[in-house]
């Protein structure tokens, strides 16, 4: 084996020993035996090229690697158990049970076979990372474990060390010492020292794997050399008897050991030879007293790393089961660092491990600690002083708790939780990579250790509890592997290479995932990497040849697997799954060549397959990620593309592919017959840089239809706007569809296609053909957009001289094409001329253009005889106009013709050139198109800065005269205008209206504020008679309205509008303004007036008549009367209230006594229960008896004839009978609230007061302490205590009716914000002034407090009681109900006293009942607290 530098070979000479030489004669067969080997992966800055060794697996050499089939259909066996030859082996029934630790309850099952292939893996991290571990039974050392226990009586094993060798102690005191090759070397110790000593608890190889220190269940410690198998020192009296040893271990000096005892205490072993003497001191670093520690781990630095200076100071951690320690043993014993725990679960086990690790280029040591589920990482530095910095990296949360952590490199931590399942963990990422059951080893667990078992149990219920999941000694690494130590067996962990992670996820099945794992590896993303070059290229190179490997297989497998039977969607299904795996990575791994030859190759066997291969070539081609095809899968891709009729889809495939892989030929046959006009120009322009052979094609299609007058086809439209699209991007120097023309090209293509456009004459030209055909043809086909396709060229242009020419013959071609021929409409010659007009505005205008053509041309626009499309010629001229076109007309001229030809719009843009705007104004009103919009106009003239006074006059001139045009052509826009600038010329507004129903309408707009017109009517200051005059029109247009008018209505005079209301004879509105005016008797005269002649009406009906329109009539009288009775009996007197309801009801009666012996009339029922209305609205104002009384002394009941009026009668004491119920269930329920709260009230006057601390709130000194005898303790109800000298320097009392009042001064300083507002009845109340009791030191009562005078005969309360009541009356929300019970009292008159002063609010006592939010609080009580 190549040892790594800080490992010497081991020495082969063995000690002669009867018991070893035994077991080396049963064990000759195990020699073959598979070895093992100490893969070191704790490079920090890059990984070594190639980690394994054929000579250390012991793997023979092979004349030809096997292929990937071979190992795909390879029997899964790492995972296979070890089978021993001699199966007596495994009876261990004459072990002694008891004195070793048994494994986990987890783990108990192990035995059984079926339960051996139990490795479980999260599926997520799986598919991502593969297997990332590999688990391995130690076959070799695991037989020669049992065998020794059956042999020499060993015992089961018991602790585990690992240097270049494998140190195993055993339950009965013995050291199996294996080599490499798991042959045993050494028996150390016997099984009589086993009896003296107990269990071997604890094992520490030394660096240079030379000395062996052994700790004992009783106490014992030994140290052996492995060279010879002596023993070197027995030493007893290093820690305190009767104390298992925990932990041993050998610092990096090898003079130097630490142990740890089941007392919880740390010592310091020092190993001397004096003379021939070995000695060995010891020093107490940690007594178990001060809190046990139960974990301990010297830092080991490597010989590569032996010179780092955090090497000198011999750092040691330790874990106590409250904290971590960082102690320096050199140059002298010294402290470096605590961190406490926290809270965590008492019964978890804490975890140290040190490990260098590089971090911003610097490789300092890194601490991690844990107990729980949260692992801490602490980095461990020396800076230039010499002193030790450690600073707290990210922690690692976790879902379980640990049993034990393992660095397996700086980057990789293994972690054990408490179900034994190992879960490998990237540090930097905290990404779980993998999770494995190892329930099969059936760990070693050290409990009987920390319980002391050996020595009587004399350890603490807390360290024998954390030892309950201890298994720190069955749990060794080193060189990046780790050992686990079960009760039969040792297992070896590492880190798989990157091509075993591969290959496993080879003989899965599962070879999507192992492509991705490759391409991770591939882009140096994977984590747990093992094997491949930290140097980029050579990793990326070894890698892709890896992935070709697997691809080539990939492509067969997805042959083999192909459904032969079935649906041909099934096939494609499947290859649809498959095949864009392979296209993805060969693109990616930039391997064209190998997509095209070898993989296409192996596809086309399949046609599906093959179908499926070139449709996944889409996207690329689209994406432009794949650019060059060879001409073979070219051909192919098209032909498929045609047969599935996909023919859009070959278009968008050929403007994305390289010419040069194509037949041109072919495909632009292809390309014509299936109308794929993009991929056409395509293939002209790039494969053979011809830019007019597209042009002509598409000419022919497009120009016979124009020529003919007839109407194009859909397809005919879209490929004449591809040609304006083509033509636009030659002229721009852009390649068509995308992309740009090659530069050098740019100017030839430019002047190709313009000779091409103003030829004279087609190639192949009829003698019928008109002159520059091409032209003409584009201006049929789409005026604008051609002309715009010209501008956009002409911008582009530079000023030369060939330019200049351009633009100059092709402008007269399309004057003589347009102007000679009759054939153009309006809106395409306007169009000609806007773009002239355009080209002329620009200041570096090198065009000409005869001005008479645009005489011409208005001519032609204005004609007054042709009406039809006169908005689009007007919109033509504008825009016309708009462009510049303005310099080449007399204006005068311009503006006759327009007026002329009603082109009111070209009169407003002439006009509002010479801001003549008051001209506008008639523009507007004459075009009906635009006529609503003249009062925006005439809004933004009159408002927006900028224009002239004089503008401004004459405009508002004009608005005044054409008024009454304006008010009939919309009243409310005409109003807010009125409103807003001629508010002080209203009157003279009203005069120009004449028609009455225009002025109707006008001031209906104007004053009714529900027009919605927003006017400030208090601005306006309408004088009263204008009001009056809208009113008198509303009487006459719309009588039904006056009413609801009137109420939104406001600035008329009540008596002119009772006289005009009088005048129309509407009766219900002048009640309503002698309602309003105060003359409540005269309304309802008017009202009862109209009932009873409404009555009457009734009354003379004929039986067989339908009256119920008048019916309703007499209720809706009926219920206003009442209505109008009701809202102003609240502030009349009760005679003035008799003068109303009383004639009500006589007119109401009248009816039913009039028809007394007679049939009852057709609406005697209706009139009855109109009757009850009025008695029932009439005994909330009237007392029962007077309206009893009233009726009985009316002549005709009182005849005896009651039987009429029993209904009315037996009525009015139903509601009386309700009332009375209604009065009496609320004072019931208002007396038991008032017994509750006196009761409450008489408990909380009684109570006493409990202080919440023993000192003062202010000085905070203790009240028993203060040396001022005379001083007193304040104590109030919310429990703060006060010295009352402190609470006179805060100014917290109040003199009131000659009584002192303290308030406390913490309550009252955190409410200040709220209290700002309270008066002085406030303070009255007691709000502000929380009572207190007063303890003076001598427990006698104050001398400074006034004798308490009884100032009225009202029952006075202390301030005690005062307090407890003010804060009974806080526990509701609403109103006091003792302050209900007063007032109700004092209404019923029946006792004049108030029962608590301090329920009153001041002299002004305003009635509960008349606050707007007043309601009876009728729910429970609530519980008040104590």
């Amino acid at each position: 084996m190549e040892n790594e530098p800080d490992h010497e070979n081991v020495e082969q000479s063995l000690c002669a020993k009867t018991a070893e030489e035994e077991l080396n004669k049963s064990f000759n067969l195990e020699a073959s035996l598979s070895k093992f080997s100490y893969i070191d992966l704790d490079k920090e800055l890059e990984f070594k090229n190639d980690l394994i060794d054929d000579k250390e697996f012991d793997i023979p050499q092979v004349d030809t690697p096997p292929t990937l089939e071979s190992i795909l259909n390879e029997t899964d066996d790492e995972e296979e158990s070890f089978v021993l030859e001699d199966p007596t082996l495994l009876n261990i029934d004459t072990i002694d049970s008891h004195s070793y630790d048994t494994s986990s309850v987890a783990s108990s099952d192990s035995g059984d076979r079926t339960n051996l292939k139990r490795k479980k893996r999260l599926p997520d991290s799986f598919s991502l990372h593969g297997s990332v571990m590999r688990h391995s039974l130690l076959k070799g050392i695991s037989a020669q474990i049992v065998s020794a226990a059956d042999k020499v009586d060993a015992g089961l094993p018991t602790a585990i060390a690992v240097s270049s060798l494998i140190a195993v102690g055993t339950s009965h005191g013995l050291a199996l010492i294996f080599d490499q090759n798991q042959a045993l070397r050494l028996c150390l110790g016997s099984t009589s020292v086993g009896g003296q000593y107990g269990a071997i608890s604890a094992l520490s190889i030394n660096n240079d794997c030379s000395r062996l220190l052994c700790g004992f269940a009783k106490g014992q410690i030994t140290m052996w050399d492995l060279a010879s198998g002596k023993l070197l020192r027995s030493i007893t009296d290093a820690h305190p008897p009767g104390t298992a040893i925990l932990h041993i271990k050998f610092t990096d000096d090898p003079t130097l050991a630490i142990c740890n005892d089941s007392g919880g205490s740390v010592f310091e072993l020092t190993f001397k030879r004096v003379m021939g003497v070995r000695t060995c001191e010891s020093r107490c670093l940690f007594s178990g007293s001060k809190g046990e520690v139960c974990c301990i781990e010297p830092l080991h630095s490597k010989p590569d790393l032996k010179d780092h200076p955090i090497t000198q100071f011999s750092l040691l951690a330790m874990a106590s089961l409250t904290k971590i320690l960082v102690i320096g043993l050199k140059p002298s014993l010294k402290v470096w660092m605590t961190f406490p725990y926290g809270r965590m679960d008492p019964s978890s086990v804490p975890l140290l491990a040190w490990h260098f690790v590089a971090v911003h280029n610097y490789v300092n040591p890194m601490l991690a600690f844990c107990r729980g589920d949260v692992v801490h990482f602490l980095l461990v530095k020396r800076d230039e002083s010499g002193a030790i910095h450690v600073t707290k990296q990210k922690h690692l949360h976790l879902y379980y708790d640990l049993i034990n952590f393992t660095w397996i490199n700086s980057r990789t931590v293994v972690l054990l939780d408490s179900a034994e399942k190992l879960h490998v963990i990237d540090r930097q990422t905290q990404e779980e990579l993998e999770t494995v059951e190892i329930s099969e080893v059936q760990l070693v667990y050290n409990s009987s250790h920390f319980k002391s078992l050996a020595t009587g149990g004399n350890v603490s219920q807390a360290l024998a509890l954390v030892g309950e999941k201890a298994c720190y000694q069955s749990i060794s690494s080193y060189g990046g592997q780790i050992f686990y130590l079960g009760t039969k067996s040792v297992y070896v962990m590492m880190l798989r290479s990157w091509r075993e992670r591969v290959d496993h996820l080879l003989k899965q099945d599962c070879l999507t995932e192992a492509l991705a794992l490759a391409w991770s590896f591939h882009e140096g993303k994977a984590k747990a990497v093992v094997g491949l070059s930290g140097d980029a290229s050579k990793r990326k190179a070894v890698v892709a040849d890896r992935m070709v490997e697997i691809l080539f297989h990939y492509a067969d497998r997805a042959l083999k697997k192909c459904p032969d039977q079935g649906k041909i969607q099934v096939m494609e299904q499947h290859f649809q799954d498959m095949v864009p795996v392979i296209v993805d990575y060969c693109l990616l791994l930039q391997r064209k060549d190998l997509l095209f030859s070898q993989v296409y190759d192996k596809l086309s066997e399949n046609s599906v397959a093959k179908g499926v291969f070139l449709e996944c070539l889409e996207p690329y081609i689209l994406s432009d990620k794949l650019v060059g095809i060879t001409p073979q899968v070219m051909k192919d891709l098209i032909v498929h593309f045609q047969d599935k009729k996909l023919m859009e889809n070959v278009e968008a495939l050929i403007v994305h592919m390289d010419i040069t892989s194509l037949d041109i030929q072919q495909v632009v046959l292809m390309c014509w017959e299936n109308r794929l006009y993009d991929a056409m120009i395509y293939v002209y322009n790039r494969g053979m840089n011809e830019f007019i052979s597209p042009m002509e094609k598409l000419f022919k299609v497009i120009a016979p239809p124009l020529n003919a007058g007839k109407t194009l086809t859909d397809e005919q439209v879209v490929m004449g706007n591809k040609l304006l699209v083509y033509i636009s991007c030659c002229l721009a120097g852009r390649a068509y569809p995308l992309g740009d023309i090659p530069e050098d090209l740019v100017p030839l293509v430019k002047n190709q296609v313009f000779e091409f456009l103003i030829r004279l004459h087609s190639a192949e030209a009829s003698p019928e053909e008109e002159i520059y055909p091409y032209v003409r043809t584009l201006l049929h086909f789409d005026t604008r957009e051609f002309l715009n396709v010209l501008a956009l060229t002409f911008e582009d242009f530079k000023n030369d001289k060939q330019a200049v020419e351009y633009q100059q013959r092709i402008v007269d071609i399309l004057l003589k094409v347009m102007v000679e021929n009759s054939d153009f409409t309006p809106s395409q010659v306007g169009c000609l001329f806007t773009f002239l007009a355009r080209q002329l505005a620009k200041p570096d205008n090198t065009l000409f253009v005869n001005r008479t053509l645009f005489d011409q041309v208005l001519e032609f626009l204005c004609s007054p005889d042709d009406d039809s499309r006169h908005s689009e010629r007007q919109q033509v001229l504008l825009e016309l106009l708009q462009a510049g076109g303005i310099v080449q007309f007399e204006e005068s001229r311009l503006i006759r013709m327009a007026e002329k030809a009603e082109f009111y719009q070209i009169c407003e843009f002439m006009y509002e050139r010479e801001h003549q705007y008051d001209k506008i104004i008639d523009c507007y009103l004459r075009d009906p198109l635009r006529e609503e919009e003249v009062f925006n106009y005439i809004h933004n003239i009159l408002s927006i800065p900028g224009h002239s006074a004089e503008e401004k006059r004459s405009v508002w001139q004009k608005a005044m005269d054409h008024i009454e045009e304006l008010v009939s052509l919309k009243p409310c826009k005409a109003a807010e205008l009125v409103a807003t600038h001629f508010s002080e010329q209203i009157e003279t507004v009203i005069e120009k209206l004449q028609n009455q129903v225009l002025l109707f309408k006008f001031l209906q707009s104007l004053l009714d504020p529900r027009e919605g017109i927003h006017v400030n009517q208090e601005l306006l200051q309408i004088s009263p008679c204008i009001t009056e005059q809208f009113i008198e029109l509303l009487c006459q247009f719309n009588p039904t309205q006056v009413t609801e008018t009137l109420q939104v209505l406001e600035g008329y005079r009540l008596e002119e509008t009772i006289q005009i209301t009088q005048k129309y004879q509407l009766h219900e509105v002048t009640a309503y303004l002698l309602e309003k005016k105060g003359d409540i008797h005269g309304a309802f005269l008017i009202m009862l007036k109209r009932l009873q002649s409404k009555l009457e009406e009734i009354m003379h009906q004929g039986e067989n008549t339908k009256e119920d329109p008048l019916l309703k009539d007499v209720e809706d009288t009926t219920l206003e009367t009442i209505a109008l009775c009701q809202r102003n009996s609240h502030n009349l007197n009760q005679q003035q209230r008799e003068a109303l309801w009383f004639p009500l009801l006589e007119a109401m009666m009248a009816p039913q006594k009039l028809s007394s012996s007679a049939a009852p009339p057709l609406h005697s029922e209706a009139l009855k229960s109109l009757t009850m209305q009025v008695l029932n609205s009439m005994a909330a104002f009237i007392a029962l008896p007077s309206i009893l009384q009233r009726i009985l002394q009316d002549p005709v009941y009182g005849k005896g004839k009651l039987g009429e009026i029993q209904g009315l009668i037996l009525g009015m004491l139903d509601t009386f009978n309700y009332e009375q119920t209604l009065l009496e269930t609320t004072t019931s329920l208002l007396n038991q609230d008032l017994h509750w709260s006196l009761c409450n009230l008489r408990a909380s006057v009684s109570r006493g007061l409990n202080p919440k601390q023993d000192y003062c709130s202010i000085c905070l000194q203790q009240y028993k302490r203060r040396q001022e005898m005379a001083d007193e303790i304040i104590v109030f109800s919310c429990g703060h205590l006060y010295h009352s000298f402190c609470l006179q320097n805060k100014e917290c009392t109040t003199e009131i009716e000659g009584q002192t009042r303290w308030t406390c001064y913490k309550c009252n300083s955190s409410n200040k914000v709220g209290k700002l507002s309270e008066n002085s009845s406030e303070i009255k109340k007691g709000r502000i002034t929380p009572s207190q009791v007063k303890v003076s030191p001598s427990c006698h009562p104050s001398k400074g407090d006034p004798a308490v005078k009884k100032a009225t005969s009202e029952p006075v309360l202390d301030p005690q009681q005062i307090q407890a009541f003010d804060q009974l009356c806080h526990l509701y929300r609403g109103s006091s109900r003792l302050a209900l019970l007063t007032e109700l009292s004092q209404n019923r008159g029946s006792e004049s006293y108030r029962p608590f002063s301090g329920s009153q609010s001041g002299p002004a006592f305003n009635s509960i009942f008349q606050n707007e939010n007043f309601q009876l609080q009728l729910i429970p009580p609530p519980v008040t607290e104590d």
